[in-house]
């Protein structure tokens, strides 16, 4: 696999796992008793970026390894996969 469509199909999975992860762990302000003036109840209470971000590229790390291994071992080629309008 050439590495620009390695270093694209990373970049895809990473923000599709970021999307996919990003409720987890996260505490309302009404949970955590803390509400801000303005804010609805429900806005996160503290957010800390740096363990979302690892957590996130963990994931996604093992995600693209899956993929990597379907299309390089496995025999699965990006054509075999069919997209709707592409014949």
């Amino acid at each position: 696999m050439p590495l620009g469509t390695a270093v694209a199909i990373y970049f895809v999975i990473w923000w599709i796992v970021l999307f996919a992860t990003l409720p987890f762990g996260v505490r309302t302000q009404e949970e955590a008793g803390e509400i801000v003036a303005g804010a609805p109840a429900s806005a996160p209470h503290r957010i800390v970026l740096w363990k979302i971000a690892l957590r996130n590229t963990i994931v996604a790390t093992v995600v693209f390894a899956f993929v990597y291994w379907l299309l390089v071992y496995s025999g699965l080629k990006l054509t075999d996969i069919p997209v709707p309008g592409f014949d």
